[in-house]
């Protein structure tokens, strides 16, 4: 069944698009939220889908000109998608759900235009939260949502996030907090005090962008 989640547009990765939009690819694409959000912005001329679950698959059909239903890992999509073609690539909430996301990386860059950026996000192992209850707790009880949601196959810090976002000789071009604080809130406050330093402990999810260049 269609969750909210399959229909909610990433708006935040939206200062990560580039210029030239053209071609678009998205892994867990739901209904193709982001990718009609992404269309408001740029002129995208193709934009294709994988996502595993069937009802939202069929709704994104209406709205994006090619989706692969099921699993990104046995899908033919680079078979079908020629090389060295597309503008982006998005890859949010989807790798740390991958056995090997590492090879899946290097398939995408394979279809990058020069120029083309690939825009990943994962969550941050390193979160304060999780480090304070493991050791204090020992709680390391896989659950329905969140870091240690029960489908999640892989676990990323920062050096670790980037890693996995250069794969297939892609380059970084940032790595940035998704959902950074606000100006005077205490994650914000700590950060200054800080100079950064506990940003790493107060990261829930990191952005990626990659470039091939």
């Amino acid at each position: 069944m269609t969750s909210r989640y399959h229909d909610t547009p990433r708006n935040e990765i939206l200062p990560y698009v580039p210029e030239r939009c053209a071609r678009v690819l998205e892994f867990g694409c739901g209904t193709g939220a982001t990718i009609s959000a992404i269309r408001t912005h740029r002129s995208v001329e193709w934009a294709g889908g994988l996502e595993r679950d069937a009802g939202a698959a069929e709704r994104a059909r209406a709205v994006l000109d090619r989706v692969w239903e099921g699993d990104a890992e046995t899908s033919t999509f680079d078979r079908d998608i020629a090389a060295a073609s597309l503008d982006l690539v998005l890859c949010l909430d989807v790798l740390e759900h991958l056995v090997d996301p590492w090879t899946m990386v290097t398939r995408i860059a394979g279809l990058l235009a020069p120029g083309g950026r690939l825009v990943i996000s994962v969550p941050n192992i390193r979160h304060y939260k999780f480090i304070s209850n493991l050791f204090f707790k020992g709680d390391f009880h896989y659950r329905d949502a969140g870091l240690l949601d029960r489908t999640h196959l892989r676990f990323f810090v920062r050096d670790t996030a980037i890693d996995l976002a250069t794969r297939g000789g892609l380059k970084l071009v940032t790595c940035d907090n998704a959902h950074p604080p606000k100006a005077g809130d205490m994650r914000w406050l700590m950060s200054k005090l800080s100079a950064g330093g506990l940003d790493p402990l107060m990261t829930k999810q990191y952005v990626v962008v990659s470039a091939n260049t």
